[in-house]
């Protein structure tokens, strides 16, 4: 597993080994023990499945609040998107700041979104298929989210036409009003 930090502290891209040969290829995307043995102590407890049928799919950006913060551990498994995070903890010297990993079914790269982080992608092939796991389950009364193209994150989103985002999506916050629930606690 190669593990790469990003320019934000704490969200890394997660490039699992490959195996191929004439058949195909195998890859273990999460192993607990290695995780554990690089300073990963995450126990994720559900997995979600989207599939966009279209290019220019936004979902996000979201959130959940404590005491159901998430971590997410994101890859593609089929298509591609730009997978982004968002700094959202008070304090943090780059709160307010995202990054952007393009992640595809080609390129086996997966995206660690740790709490304290708003998350959102935007496909980038048709019918893209991206999976994540969670660390706490869905609670909707924990549930927060920003427009996707909120003027004070300003994302570069690359995208080519009109965004296709959900009627809950578009009826999102926006970050200038937005207070936070994470606090910055400095490097674990």
């Amino acid at each position: 597993m190669n593990i790469e930090q990003t320019k934000i502290e704490g969200v890394v891209v997660l490039t699992p080994a490959r195996f191929t040969d004439e058949r195909g290829f195998f890859s273990e995307t999460w192993n607990q023990n290695r995780m554990l043995a690089n300073g990963f102590d995450i126990d994720f407890v559900q997995d979600n499945h989207s599939l966009s049928v279209e290019v220019g799919v936004v979902r996000g950006l979201h959130f959940q609040t404590p005491p159901h913060a998430q971590d997410k551990l994101v890859r593609v498994v089929h298509g591609a998107i730009l997978d982004v995070a968002v700094d959202i903890r008070k304090n943090s010297a780059s709160y307010g700041h995202w990054v952007g990993v393009e992640l595809s079914a080609e390129n086996g790269k997966q995206l660690l979104v740790p709490k304290g982080f708003m998350h959102g992608f935007v496909t980038r092939a048709p019918n893209t298929e991206v999976v994540y796991k969670c660390s706490d389950v869905y609670a909707p009364e924990c549930e927060g989210s920003i427009k996707y193209d909120d003027p004070v994150l300003n994302i570069a989103w690359g995208l080519k036409a009109d965004a296709l985002v959900s009627e809950k999506d578009a009826r999102a916050g926006d970050f200038a009003t937005f207070v936070t629930p994470f606090i910055y606690e400095g490097a674990a």
